[in-house]
């Protein structure tokens, strides 16, 4: 069975394609061009696809997505906890979910939650690979039967670091921060206990065969970003990153699916040439970025830097941002941190997409703003991108003022009956309505 992108180069309209251009209100043809380019990623693996999964369109032709990671830690593993977290990031609005556990069963957990998901579902088998084993143990067949197994599961979409070449290694010796993907950790230290090259990079081919069967998108990972400021687009990212290009162009042309990853923490002024430049190496491919986060002084606020960055990511060449949560750096998020995150990014993505014009991405903000400038309460509420928090406040503040309002209420709860420039904006309006009738 051909993948999406075989089918779209064979000029074919699946049913898939149909589904997302209904969500983007754009028309199939376009979608699949987008997708035969390679612009444009459809993460739907066959197994999901026959279970519960929606597909969503990832690329710069359609609205910016996010996802949201969770996974139980070896210090922290409740399945429970991580339905919790899935189910919040869902209902807070996340595209797609990465489950990036360490600890636990991890086959139960990816199998619970894949049966609850039905956003794309992300994963990084590396994580899975050394679960039982230290990481000089790993040898080319344990990856591929974990690779072949996560696919069978449903798994849309691998990160999988093959970009992170032993001769890369030399070029870190100046970095602030050193390697803090822990995928690209992990091979770089393979590496150099063996001497040898990444197994990712040297058994590719046969990954993309297991890639194809299945429909699983390549997320190439980038396990050289940057993990501080200084360290942004430096030679170990930029070498990592020209690799990354000509495994796309590889997978592409064995009909896979791919989308690339990149920075992690980029000041804000490096943002537009590192999404330039991605966009260059990459062929248009789609650019899936964590953040960035544009400075790394804000411990416990750090889904506010990554959202600062985020905006500008999209704006200038990403499709897909990850979200950060308040506890990055810090700790493992609970749900609320989890919600948190999911917000922040969401709202990242809508402020680029309304920037650049996605087709219907200022209608929401439109619709409340009249909301507003009618004093209709509970449209404007409900037009919140977090509607449970706008309402929250609101009624505290109602509470507060002892105002005890009803949805008719003529007057703002910041300002009061007397103050409210909304309400003596109407009071303006029915004024000059009466002197042109005079």
């Amino acid at each position: 069975m051909p993948t999406q992108l075989q089918s779209a180069l064979e000029g074919k309209i699946t049913a898939e394609v149909e589904y997302v251009a209904n969500r983007e209100n754009l028309e199939p043809g376009f979608i699949k061009d987008e997708l035969a380019a390679g612009r444009l990623v459809i993460p739907a693996n066959r197994v999901h696809l026959a279970s519960n999964l929606k597909p969503v369109a990832i690329g710069r032709a359609v609205a910016t997505k996010i996802n949201a990671n969770i996974g139980a830690s070896n210090v922290r593993s409740s399945l429970e906890g991580e339905i919790e977290k899935l189910q919040t990031a869902l209902d807070a609005g996340a595209d797609a979910v990465m489950d990036l556990s360490t600890g636990g069963d991890l086959d139960h957990i990816r199998e619970e939650l894949l049966a609850r998901c039905p956003a794309p579902f992300g994963t990084v088998p590396i994580y899975e690979v050394i679960i039982d084993r230290n990481v000089e143990d790993i040898d080319h067949d344990t990856i591929l039967k974990v690779i072949r197994k996560q696919a069978k599961q449903g798994v849309d979409f691998f990160t999988i670091h093959a970009g992170v070449l032993k001769e890369h290694l030399a070029l870190l010796k100046s970095r602030v921060c050193g390697i803090v993907s822990r995928g690209g950790a992990l091979l770089s230290k393979w590496m150099v206990y063996h001497n040898r090259q990444n197994p990712m990079y040297e058994m590719f081919d046969e990954l993309c065969d297991i890639m194809r069967e299945y429909d699983v998108c390549f997320s190439l990972g980038d396990g050289l970003r940057p993990g501080c400021i200084a360290d942004a687009t430096d030679e170990a990212q930029i070498a990592e990153l020209r690799t990354l290009g000509e495994l796309t162009q590889r997978a592409q042309e064995q009909g896979c699916q791919v989308m690339v990853e990149g920075p992690g923490h980029v000041p804000f002024d490096a943002i537009q040439h590192n999404m330039e430049l991605q966009q260059q190496i990459c062929k248009g491919a789609p650019f899936y970025v964590l953040g960035p986060l544009v400075t790394d002084v804000a411990p416990g606020y750090d889904h506010i830097t990554s959202a600062i960055g985020g905006t500008a990511a999209a704006f200038y060449g990403a499709a897909f941002l990850c979200y950060v949560t308040p506890r990055e750096h810090l700790g493992l998020p609970d749900a609320d941190d989890v919600r948190r995150g999911v917000i922040a990014s969401k709202i990242a993505a809508h402020a680029a997409d309304v920037a650049r014009g996605i087709k219907g991405a200022a209608e929401p903000d439109r619709r409340l703003s009249q909301a507003r400038a009618n004093l209709d309460w509970q449209k404007h509420l409900a037009e919140a991108i977090d509607p449970a928090t706008a309402r929250r406040m609101y009624a505290e503040a109602c509470e507060k003022s002892q105002m005890h309002r009803s949805p008719s209420s003529d007057y703002c709860t910041m300002c009061g009956r007397q103050w409210c420039s909304v309400r003596i904006n109407a009071e303006i309006k029915e004024m000059l309505k009466e002197k042109v009738k005079k």
